[in-house]
């Protein structure tokens, strides 16, 4: 057992610059383990100031970790076939920056916006109406927007952050959409391509090709050739396939080991890698 009080003595000395000390601190946290993440957790909403919070953040990612990577090594075992199971472990990577998130209160944030745009769109509208009825929903007045301020800032990559800010990269709104076309049966899948993630809308009658960063836009084939060569790719096929469940997981990966790699904090880094190289090997 410990106390609020222990926590806060042993946070304080983990500064002190004997060796020693910062050793038996380390052996305490380590011995109490995931026990003391609520204490931690309490400690740090209490905090004002940043640096003190991202302390004892970096403390409690220490001490679950190790779960982390047991509970996405299942989710990965039991595999990536279906849209549920790319969500299960997209809020299982979310709680690799929030140990203690709640992650089944988010899915019932998705099912509230499919519940409150489904009436809009089950009746009377042919596929193309509900697509766009879908987009405008999401875009216009939920506000979800690309972040193009902060744009590599690792909040914009965790499912929970983005559906608290709004905001995310081109892959996180992708999977806000994606996920709430779940829910109502949609066909609206991701395209891997290089640089910047798209959506793709698959109809009974057409195709359509939607950039989430520019407020649920319908792009061109040519549109995304122009933008490809700009930034130096070769357009390929394959740039324009539909993403499998694993391609989304490990891009979402990928993207959080640059911003964190950009933020210089290392740690996070190599355990970040550690679950790419746990993923990768379920690559066919």
């Amino acid at each position: 057992m410990t106390s609020k009080n222990e926590i806060e003595s042993l946070l304080f000395l983990m500064d002190d610059p004997d060796p020693f000390v910062q050793q038996s601190v380390e052996s305490r946290l380590q011995e109490l383990g995931e026990n003391a993440v609520p204490l931690l957790d309490e400690y740090r909403a209490e905090l004002s100031e940043r640096k003190a919070k991202e302390k004892v953040g970096d403390v409690i990612h220490k001490l679950t970790f190790e779960t982390l990577e047991t509970d996405f090594i299942e989710v990965l075992e039991g595999g990536l076939k279906t849209r549920r199971s790319l969500e299960k472990a997209i809020f299982t990577l979310a709680r690799f920056e929030d140990p203690t998130l709640r992650t089944s209160e988010y899915r019932k944030k998705l099912d509230q916006f499919a519940k409150m745009v489904e009436p809009q769109i089950k009746y009377r509208l042919d596929e193309k109406r509900k697509m766009k009825r879908l987009l405008k929903f999401v875009f216009e007045d939920l506000h979800f927007r690309g972040d193009p301020n902060n744009y590599h800032a690792p909040e914009n990559c965790f499912l929970n952050t983005v559906i608290d800010r709004r905001k995310g990269l081109p892959i996180s709104l992708s999977l806000v959409v994606m996920f709430i076309a779940h829910r109502l049966e949609m066909p609206f899948f991701g395209i891997n391509m290089p640089i910047h993630f798209m959506l793709n809308f698959v109809g009974d009658k057409e195709e359509v090709l939607i950039d989430p960063y520019d407020d649920g836009a319908i792009v061109t084939y040519d549109q995304c050739y122009f933008f490809l060569k700009k930034n130096n790719i070769e357009p390929r096929p394959e740039h324009f396939q539909i993403a499998t469940n694993l391609d989304i997981l490990l891009r979402c990966i990928r993207n959080l080991i640059h911003s964190y790699e950009r933020e210089e904090e290392l740690e996070r880094v190599e355990d970040l890698q550690k679950l790419l190289h746990v993923a990768e090997m379920y690559l066919d």
